[in-house]
């Protein structure tokens, strides 16, 4: 399925937008324009929909599903990593136990800032 069709079919969100970028380190790289996407397990938000992060706006432009085995270092350096190992190691660390499965799939959400 593609980008555009999931667009027009997307579920029900699971959380608020307020929880996309919580951790202090993402929300310095997403203020230092280091992270322009994070993956969820669920939706945390729709595209257009704008999320503040110490007073600065970014809106979000893209809302797919993706699995890990699909994941490139491209998609980690919008993450704020240079490689995939290297976004795999930081996700695991922050939660213990967590399988990395290929076949998982994640919400990813893409963000740019909302210019004055």
């Amino acid at each position: 399925m593609t980008s555009q069709n999931e667009k027009n079919t997307l579920p029900p969100k699971t959380c608020s937008i307020e929880r996309l970028v919580t951790l202090e380190e993402d929300v310095k790289k997403v203020l230092a324009g280091e992270k322009t996407a994070t993956r969820r397990n669920g939706r945390y938000a729709d595209p257009g929909e704008i999320m503040t992060l110490e007073g600065r706006q970014f809106v979000v432009e893209n809302v797919y599903s993706q699995s890990l085995g699909e994941l490139t270092d491209d998609n980690a350096r919008r993450e704020g990593f240079e490689t995939v190992e290297e976004y795999k190691q930081s996700i695991l660390s922050i939660h213990p136990g967590m399988p990395w499965l290929p076949q998982m799939r994640v919400w990813v959400h893409e963000f740019r800032p909302v210019q004055a």
